[in-house]
Order: C-alpha cells, then structure tokens, then sequence
C-alpha cells in the first residue's frame, strides 16, 4: 500500500517494526528515549475525526501489544502518546496526515546495548532533542520490539 504522509512517502520513518492491516509500527531514528516509535496510518487521512470504527479497533489493539512488548523488553514507567501533525503546516500548501509518536518513559536510566538512556523530563513534555544511536543498537532495539510484539495475542 502507498502511503503519502510525510513519514512514509519516501519509504518510511525509521525502521518498520510491524504492520497491521491499518497500520505500520517504526523505530523511530531519534532514540532519545529508548522504544520510541511511530505508528502511521496506512492510508492518507488528516484528521482523527475522518477514522473508520475499523482503524480505531486495530489500533486499540496495536496499542496493547505494543505497550505489552514495551513492557516486557524496557519496562518503562510510562508512555506518551501524541499526534500532533504540526510539521505538515511548514509547507506552503500542508496535508497533515495521521500518525502518532509513541515516547516510553523512563524514571530511571536504563542501560541497553552499551548505551545509557536518561529521561532528564520525566513527568514533563519531553523535550525535542534528536539522538542518533549507532546502527546496530537500533537494529537490537527493533529485534527485541518486534520479538515481543509478535508473540502477543
């Protein structure tokens, strides 16, 4: 299926994690805060209001395996979801569609793949600074994701 929204019109956003039938799951690049993830809806569509009773089950359900997973490969303390769609009215002519930032959260640091992931805004908005980790851990953080993903009902 092609998608036209700004994240996956050139492919995607991130590493793709797993698909539903409305929707796709990727690895965010920006691993500020370890398990970040966008879930795109697979068809153009700019508000939540324009959702199908369908898309709104499927993700329900995406988002309980997905929080499952999280909790059984990071254990965050929480998670912010967001769906904000500003940056589509940065061009001159904006079609916002939908997608949403998927943050876990973490009181305390936690170590993964070498790495140590801090949440200096914990029980904040999170702050947007981008953090590139080396390819190999996103490859271990996307793995672990959709092994635990997949192996939820």
């Amino acid at each position: 299926m092609t998608v036209k929204c700004e994240y996956c019109r050139t492919g995607g956003y991130g590493d793709l994690i797993e698909e539903t039938p409305y929707w796709m799951i990727f690895l965010a690049p920006s691993q500020r805060f370890l398990g970040t993830c966008v879930v795109a809806l697979k068809r153009q569509c700019q508000s939540l209001s324009e959702l199908e009773d369908s898309e709104w089950d499927d993700f329900k359900f995406l988002v309980r395996k997905l929080e499952t997973s999280l909790n059984e490969t990071f254990h965050p303390d929480l998670y912010n979801w967001s769906c904000f769609k500003n940056a589509a009215f940065r061009d001159d002519d904006p079609t916002p569609e939908i997608h949403w930032h998927f943050i876990p959260r973490y009181q305390s640091e936690i170590k993964f793949g070498g790495l140590i992931f801090d949440d200096p805004d914990f029980g904040y908005i999170p702050q947007p600074i981008p953090r590139i980790i080396p390819a190999d851990v996103m490859e271990k953080i996307k793995l672990e994701i959709k092994r635990n993903y997949i192996n939820r009902e």
